[in-house]
């Protein structure tokens, strides 16, 4: 670990950004920004947990997108703290502030039946859906265009996602289950 001790920008602090984006709206936007930040390493930690723990018939499938959903949701975290600092802010990305500030939580660590460790993503999915909305809102309402547009391409991906998780607990498979003698 670094003993440097000169900081460049604080944690919190919005400078002013060369996008003319106005400094009371883009403070706004940067809590909301890291807010999504923050939601977005909670479920891609989830996510990377359920993909790594999964067993059973179906394993293949769903090992496979669970993989390609935690590689979305850390690409969208990628575009959200890129547009963070665009805008004058820092991204959150210290563990304690990660989990402070993120309005999703994480099952434990105990590993648990894949249906259920689903369910909890799906769960977690309609959360981070329901802030990236209302985020979308914030930056149209401040005017703030880009962001929005990001935010819905991001959007787009993440309910695309949730639909495909949907359709993994469904009750229509071929695999048949069995009862523990």
């Amino acid at each position: 670990m670094s003993t440097e001790k000169t900081v460049r920008k604080e944690f919190g602090e919005v400078e002013e950004n060369a996008l003319r984006l106005d400094q009371e709206k883009a403070d706004q936007i940067v809590e909301a920004l890291n807010d999504d930040l923050a939601d977005a390493y909670v479920l891609y930690h989830q996510l990377r947990k359920h993909h790594w723990n999964v067993e059973g018939a179906e394993f293949r499938d769903i090992h496979i997108f669970l993989g390609e959903a935690a590689e979305n949701v850390e690409a969208a975290a990628d575009e959200i703290a890129e547009r963070l600092q665009a805008i004058g802010g820092a991204p959150v990305s210290s563990m304690p502030n990660l989990s402070e500030r993120a309005g999703v939580s994480p099952e434990d660590g105990d590993v648990y039946p894949i249906r259920t460790s689903l369910k909890n993503d799906l769960e977690m999915y309609g959360e981070v859906i329901e802030s990236l909305r209302e985020h979308v809102e914030l930056a149209t309402e401040l005017g703030d265009h880009a962001t929005a547009e990001i935010l819905r391409q991001i959007l787009v991906e993440t309910e695309d996602d949730a639909h495909h998780l949907d359709h993994y607990l469904e009750d229509d498979t071929l695999v048949f289950e069995t009862s523990a003698e």
